[in-house]
């Protein structure tokens, strides 16, 4: 009995140990320590939601270690009731403290549900930055419109803007996810959805996919930089310095399945976004002319 007790005792010790260490190593766990505010906002509902529910989650675990000490065969002084499922303040408490827990986790949730709609804007006096996303077997292409240019396996946004992500994908069904950013969002071929996120501070954000989707899911990463307007008008400049074109051939070569690619920039873009979702859509034609422009336009309205 006494090897138990050291034992457990020796289990607790280590997993308060590894508790300790995680949470003061913000920097390796971004989802306690984000650097978004859609992160901040789901850090506090996730806080919120655990500290409620150990409103109960406590108490119960004390109790039954109580229960289990004081009515122990060797405890002689512990009294014998065992006609006492009749009491009505213990009724009270046991479901009306769980009740009203509930009822303010259902407040909570459904708030905090349409304040991080990952649709909804983030407030802000500038409109939100576009940058149009493709998930491809097994890496990420990221396209800039308002820049005209792209990258590979790279994206920088810059901090304190708000930015849209369209996503769509041309391969199995992944997972967009910026873990320091906050949220996650379904890449789904010939489809659009749409991320909105915001950098509250510059530094360099693992990202990857979320869903498994195949033999290269592991190596599906890619690095959001989130720079200061001054670093992300020399992001683009350098982008704009690569030899390399956005075109139809340089498409069907990425389209290809391939793991642990080079990061790779493209000056000049020819192929637009809307091309790569009209091609699995044989009525629409494949140019950015009015067909496309009205998916485009009625996938934003439905979203908004």
């Amino acid at each position: 009995m006494k090897s138990y007790r050291l034992l457990l005792g020796g289990l607790s010790a280590v997993g308060f140990g590894v508790l300790l260490f995680v949470l003061t190593r913000g920097s390796s766990f971004p989802l306690l320590f984000p650097s978004g505010s859609i992160g901040v906002g789901e850090r506090d509902l996730m806080v919120r939601a655990t500290l409620l529910m150990l409103i109960v989650v406590v108490p119960v675990i004390l109790l039954a270690i109580f229960i289990a000490w004081h009515y122990r065969e060797g405890n002689k002084k512990a009294a014998y009731t065992p006609n006492w499922e009749q009491s009505k303040l213990e009724e009270l408490v046991w479901w009306s403290i769980p009740l009203e827990i509930v009822l303010v986790l259902a407040a909570l949730t459904w708030t905090s549900t349409h304040e991080l709609d990952p649709v909804k804007h983030i407030p802000s006096e500038e409109p939100p930055y576009v940058i149009q996303v493709v998930a491809l077997p097994w890496k990420w292409l990221f396209i800039y419109p308002e820049e005209g240019v792209a990258s590979v396996n790279e994206v920088a946004l810059p901090v304190h803007r708000s930015v849209e992500f369209d996503i769509t994908a041309d391969a199995p069904m992944n997972s967009f996810w910026i873990p320091a950013l906050g949220g996650q969002m379904y890449a789904m071929t010939g489809m659009t959805t749409i991320l909105h996120l915001e950098a509250l501070e510059p530094g360099a954000y693992p990202g990857m996919s979320a869903n498994y989707s195949g033999e290269g899911f592991a190596q599906m990463k890619f690095t959001a930089r989130a720079l200061s307007p001054t670093d992300f008008s020399a992001w683009v400049t350098q982008a704009r310095t690569s030899r390399e074109v956005f075109s139809e051939e340089t498409y069907a070569t990425l389209r290809k399945p391939s793991a642990t690619g080079p990061v790779r920039y493209y000056s000049k873009v020819t192929m637009p976004f809307t091309d790569i979702l009209s091609s699995f859509m044989p009525d629409m034609k494949r140019s950015s002319g009015d067909s496309s422009s009205s998916m485009m336009d009625m996938t934003h309205s439905e979203h908004n």
